[in-house]
């Protein structure tokens, strides 16, 4: 081999590498930057702290919305665009129920099915929370949960099913469609406006050593999103539905050869997801103490960037992905305004995507 052959394969691997390195010296220089910042007091540890626990808790809610999204694409393999949409209909179905029990007797019950939006029945004067109202947190939860499953079920019956065979931007647009009904069917019952949930005193808890105050409300969704994943975890991985689930994302038509019953794992894969979805809508509105007619909308393109970050079709790269999003998306506030924390989030999914274009956890699969 002689030296011009060497330096060719030397240019083509270089070449190869040029954006990694980039990327690397890139981080780099951000992570010297936020140092000084740190040793110059130009930052406070309290604030980055803050960032990063801010981070933490909406990237748990996008991981958990974003298991749905994951599960529908690798066993229906159809991006959902009514998944956001989902959201918020277990939102205001779960906080509706909450808000019945917490002010039965006080409150017209018509206000409190329109949950603050008309009348006196508001958050701050029905005192919704983890503390005040535990039942009515607790109910209205699973029943956002069992109501989004069972939306989900019927919108499949009536609406996806009889279009499988149809390619996947038939469904896409389709889904498309189903977004926008129900998205103005609830604002059409319960407006356009914001509502506040919750009462305005949430008891906090200071983590030591940093001083960094946790809610009960963000407690509360953190323990309640661990044990979801957990337990979606072991129903893939460790039960015969998960085993079949994973056979029929991996090769639908040789799992229908081999006798699995196809449609009963796109049943379980609507329940999962439906009830991961719903769980995230309701947990959101808990953790705000807000809630709009577009407010799974807003969470969509998050959602979307955190499961084509982690891999598509992935639950776990889903989960990382949300919190990669979500973390990156509160601590690029060191260095810019907070409307533009959004695109920094999607410039990092770019990044990661011209470095792993399959995503980090690469292939479409429930594992």
């Amino acid at each position: 081999m002689n030296i011009a052959t060497l330096l060719a394969g030397g240019r083509t691997r270089l070449g190869s590498h040029f954006f990694e390195l980039l990327v690397g010296v890139g981080l780099a220089v951000l992570l010297f930057d936020l140092l000084r910042r740190l040793v110059t007091d130009t930052l406070r540890v309290f604030d980055l702290f803050l960032f990063v626990k801010e981070g933490i808790v909406l990237g748990l809610v996008i991981g958990l919305a974003g298991i749905g999204l994951a599960l529908t694409y690798s066993i229906l393999h159809f991006p959902n665009f009514a998944h956001g949409d989902y959201i918020t209909m277990g939102a205001f179905a779960g906080w509706v129920v909450s808000y019945v029990i917490a002010g039965l007797g006080s409150f017209d019950l018509r206000d409190l099915f329109l949950i603050g939006v008309r009348g006196d029945a508001g958050g701050v004067a029905v005192g919704t929370s983890v503390v005040q109202t535990p039942v009515a947190i607790v109910t209205g939860l699973l029943v956002a949960i069992a109501f989004t499953i069972l939306a989900t079920i019927l919108i499949d019956r009536v609406i996806y099913r009889p279009m499988r065979d149809e390619g996947v931007i038939t469904l896409l647009i389709t889904s498309v469609g189903v977004a926008l009904i129900l998205r103005y069917s609830i604002a059409f019952v319960w407006g356009q406006e914001t509502t506040t949930l919750t009462a305005n005193s949430r008891p906090q808890f200071t983590a030591p050593g940093i001083g960094v105050q946790v809610s009960t409300h963000e407690l509360t969704l953190v323990a309640c999103t661990l044990v979801l994943i957990a337990g979606i975890h072991y129903l893939i991985q460790q039960t015969k539905l998960g085993t079949a689930m994973r056979a029929m994302a991996d090769n639908p038509d040789l799992a229908a050869i081999t006798g699995i019953p196809t449609e009963r794992v796109v049943l379980a894969t609507w329940i999962i997801a439906g009830g991961a979805t719903g769980a995230a809508g309701y947990l959101v509105g808990l953790e705000t103490g807000i809630l709009a007619f577009n407010t799974g909308w807003t969470l969509l393109l998050l959602i979307f960037a955190a499961v084509i970050l982690g891999g598509v079709g992935s639950i776990y790269g889903a989960i990382f992905g949300g919190l990669v999003i979500g973390i990156v998306s509160n601590v690029a506030l060191v260095w810019i305004p907070s409307d533009f924390t959004t695109a920094a989030a999607f410039l990092v999914m770019i990044v990661v995507l011209l470095v792993k274009p399959k995503g980090l956890f690469e292939g479409v699969t429930t594992a």
